[in-house]
């Protein structure tokens, strides 16, 4: 017992670990404050999470960023520097690699989706804390967000949960029967089987990368880092990395870091913001065009995004 590795008389394998370990990190700033409340007594630091972004750009954007920053390739910082890049090339490219995704899910569900309609993905684990369902809250209001015919929106969910989550597949279920809703048809898709190379797809052809975690339960959260790189925009709850990430212009955050005690007021306010955010800023945003038919707006926004990589 010495050995500070119990805890109530019982071996606690965290405690067992700090005590064999050099050094302790969380893998984002906002996971060491967390991890400082649970284990005080220890020296915790951060480390951010990252991704290989070689290995989740998209090939039409790769060749791009091989043309002007050939540099990238070793270093993830040098993607900073596609803001040099005309910005109407990289969305020239992210638009491809949307279509690749919106032909990857036709071969998959049959589903044909719209190639100008924005596009939202959700792709990860199913574990409850992340909240899959949030967005089903008010299905009424979601609908009329998806069906409206100037300004069009269809979401993409994909994902797997634990085998001994029961919660999680009940996640996964209500999305699937919500798919196959009159309204919801043909603007909400679930992908089966989910891997690596249906992330791939997602990653780097959705407009919107959507982000539920219920703060502060969310580590990381590093999907949503595969996606500036493609010319996609993060939305999020303030956790994991996109708190620290995230400065107003380089896309969007759920709420201001808030927390609850109470988890079905807090999925109240959080559902609640987030239709907010969709209906009064992604969507118009995205459909707002130029003389020349470009989204000015987006396209600043998505040099934001790929200034803060």
């Amino acid at each position: 017992h010495s050995c500070r590795c119990f805890l109530d008389g019982t071996l606690n394998m965290t405690y067992l670990a700090f005590s064999f370990s050099h050094y302790v990190n969380g893998v984002s700033m906002h996971h060491e404050e967390i991890a400082h409340t649970m284990f005080p007594n220890y020296p915790i630091n951060s480390i951010t999470n990252g991704v290989h972004a070689v290995n989740w750009t998209t090939p039409a954007l790769r060749e791009v960023y091989d043309r002007h920053i050939p540099e990238w390739r070793w270093d993830n910082l040098y993607l900073r520097y596609a803001v040099s890049i005309a910005l109407d090339e990289i969305r020239r490219a992210h638009q491809h690699a949307k279509k690749v995704l919106i032909a990857e899910v036709k071969k998959l569900t049959g589903e044909s989706l719209d190639p100008e309609a924005l596009t939202i993905g959700f792709a990860r684990r199913f574990a409850t804390y992340k909240r899959a369902t949030l967005l089903f809250r008010n299905p009424e209001r979601l609908a009329k967000i998806l069906n409206d015919p100037q300004r069009p929106v269809q979401i993409v969910f994909a994902g797997k949960a634990h085998p001994a989550d029961q919660e999680g597949k009940r996640f996964i279920q209500e999305i699937f029967h919500a798919a196959r809703r009159r309204e919801f048809r043909k603007r909400v898709v679930f992908l089966e089987d989910y891997d690596i190379n249906v992330a791939r797809y997602l990653v780097q052809g959705a407009d919107v990368w959507l982000n539920t975690p219920r703060r502060p339960l969310e580590a990381c959260g590093t999907s949503g880092m595969k996606v500036p790189p493609n010319g996609g925009l993060h939305l999020s709850i303030l956790d994991g990395w996109w708190d620290e990430a995230y400065d107003g212009t380089n896309g969007w955050a759920n709420g201001r870091g808030e927390e609850y005690t109470d988890p079905s007021a807090q999925d109240d306010v959080e559902s609640h913001a987030l239709y907010d955010l969709l209906e009064q800023q992604v969507v118009p945003l995205y459909y707002n065009r130029g003389d020349d038919g470009l989204p000015r707006g987006w396209l600043a926004r998505m040099k934001a995004s790929l200034e803060g990589l």
